[in-house]
């Protein structure tokens, strides 16, 4: 018999209030047992509080998180993947017993069945549908690629047929083709480990398979070389491309499902020396712009960051290599300066990430829509604010500037090593060192680096030769507690889990524009922007390590730490 309704619960555990909950009450004088999901529709609790006070209700334990260990794969190969997501349900080892884990305890006939699937004894748990079904696409064992790559050498004289791509989810469709599986496999394993590129790569006797995580490669397959036509050709026709045409680079795109999330997969194809190689981008579609409080900025970045997006007009620069997160950097700023009473247009190539309220156009260089025409249409659209993915070249740049000087807030990308060094890229782009003072309000040059697993991580001490890299005295070091990587199951054994920005952030203001105009070399304005309080990439680097979010080792591949 259940001890107390579910809204005196969320009373008792601070979620809701009774002025919140009477309004809905009135509303839904029939809703019974389902005031709680009234409550979650309205936005007045979340699914989190609404499964703690199921728990509580049940008297089950709320599980919050599930580690590798818990998810046991023998018990989840006992049952089928249809019924644990359309149930959000999944069985689990916890505290050492089989436990089925449940995102509403009360429907009963499915924790009846699971329970006889798994020949009964098992103790019962709460936890929401998001963890269950996110648990639930990560481990559930799928048949592996080495076992794939064995039924294609078993089924060797066979054709295949390379099929069509269908809006299904890649982890229900087993009973394709092998070359068909075992691509689905291959694509299905990275998003499963998070990985940003898939790296398909011809050499003279081998086929290898490779996937980026944290900005780092690691091998995971060798399929048979013989099968490179056909991976690829699957490939092809999932992006749309031409697969008879293998002379030239193509590029193309793929739309997947996994579990309930959309992927998009920017495929590039380029021809090498032993076949055509393959790299595909991985971008989830549901992933929303980071909010800029999260990006672990110093205070006095954060407090120039925002003077400078709060201006009306000027250029705001943010620099680095591919794949330093740049792109990442521009959508929270635009996130933070979206709303109602602004007109935001964007050009991109292509349109990463879908945000609501702002208009994003790809750029589609074979029909003539280059950075430079799309910005010269955008800039008849009045808008407030304009996001160019890249200003690469001459024409781009110079409509950039022309665009700040005319009212527009421009945010953008350029290639380059630091912050003071973009000033000099511009002028090298052929725009007039007048202008690049009057339109330029701020540069952030920025890289990534792995954060440790705060799961394995441990105190460590650095040699001295490390610490001199670093400019890290003795005396100093004693201050600072330095940690190490270990790796254990949370963290696929690397140390390392997700990663964080270090950033250089320039603001140009009166001083250093009287400097662009005079055309001083670049390390004068390094110096002088130091000088103001900017910190190097470096120095942003020492801070996080002291933060013990990262190691020395990783601030030192991607920065010099002058002495």
């Amino acid at each position: 018999m259940l001890k107390k309704k579910i809204q005196e619960i969320l009373i008792e555990i601070g979620a809701l209030t009774q002025e919140q909950l009477n309004p809905v009450l009135e509303e839904h004088k029939n809703a019974g047992e389902l005031i709680g999901y009234e409550l979650i529709k309205q936005n007045i609790i979340t699914k989190t509080d609404l499964a703690k006070a199921l728990a509580i209700q049940m008297d089950l334990h709320f599980i919050e998180k599930i580690s590798e260990q818990m998810a046991n794969p023998q018990l989840l190969s006992k049952i089928p993947l249809k019924f644990l997501r359309q149930h959000a349900v999944i069985p689990i080892i916890f505290e050492g017993r089989k436990t089925i884990l449940t995102a509403n305890p009360r429907d009963l006939q499915p924790l009846d069945d699971l329970s006889l699937l798994m020949d009964g004894d098992v103790a019962y748990a709460v936890a929401t549908e998001d963890l269950i079904l996110d648990t639930i696409n990560k481990y559930y064992p799928l048949e592996t690629s080495k076992e794939m790559v064995k039924e294609l050498e078993a089924n060797e004289d066979e054709e295949f047929e390379m099929g069509s791509l269908e809006d299904r989810d890649i982890m229900e469709m087993a009973n394709e083709a092998p070359i068909v599986k075992l691509v689905n496999k291959i694509i299905f394993q990275a998003v499963k480990e998070n990985a940003s590129d898939i790296h398909i790569e011809p050499f003279e006797k081998e086929l290898r398979v490779r996937y980026r995580i944290d900005g780092i490669m690691h091998q995971k397959l060798l399929p048979p070389k013989r099968y490179q036509g056909a991976i690829v050709s699957r490939i092809k026709i999932m992006a749309d491309l031409n697969i008879a045409e293998k002379r030239i680079p193509q590029d193309g795109r793929i739309t997947i499902k996994v579990g309930d999330k959309s992927y998009d997969l920017r495929v590039s194809i380029l021809p090498s020396n032993f076949g055509e190689r393959v790299v595909m981008r991985i971008l989830d579609k549901g992933k929303g712009a980071t909010e800029l409080e999260k990006f672990n900025m110093s205070k006095r970045d954060a407090d120039v960051l925002m003077k400078t997006i709060a201006r009306p007009n000027g250029i705001i620069l943010v620099s680095g290599p591919t794949g330093s997160g740049k792109t990442s950097t521009l959508y929270a700023i635009l996130n933070r300066l979206n709303k109602p009473d602004v007109n935001i247009i964007t050009v991109e190539d292509p349109v990463e990430y879908t945000m609501s309220g702002i208009s994003q156009v790809a750029v589609n260089e074979k029909i003539g829509l280059t950075f430079a025409a799309a910005l010269r249409s955008i800039l008849r659209q009045d808008p407030d604010i304009c996001l160019i993915g890249e200003i690469r070249d001459s024409e781009t740049a110079q409509i950039a500037t022309q665009a700040a000087l005319t009212g527009h807030l421009v945010l953008s990308t350029i290639h380059t090593n630091s912050a003071p060094a973009t000033i000099t890229r511009l002028i090298d782009m052929g725009i007039e060192p007048f202008l690049v003072a009057s339109s330029l309000i701020c540069v952030i040059s920025q890289r990534l680096v792995r954060r440790l697993c705060t799961h394995c991580k441990k105190i460590s001490s650095p040699s001295e030769q490390l610490l001199l890299r670093a400019g890290i005295s003795a005396q100093k070091a004693k201050e600072i507690t330095f940690y190490e990587a270990v790796g254990c199951g949370e963290c696929l054994s690397s140390g390392y889990s997700g990663r964080l920005a270090l950033f250089e952030i320039m603001e140009v203001g009166d001083d250093i524009a009287k400097l662009i105009v005079q055309r001083v070399d670049a390390t004068i304005i390094k110096q002088k922007t130091i000088e103001q309080g900017m910190t190097e990439l470096g120095q942003d680097g020492i801070r996080v390590v002291t933060a013990g979010l990262t190691t020395l080792e990783e601030v030192l591949s991607v920065s010099y730490i002058e002495g």
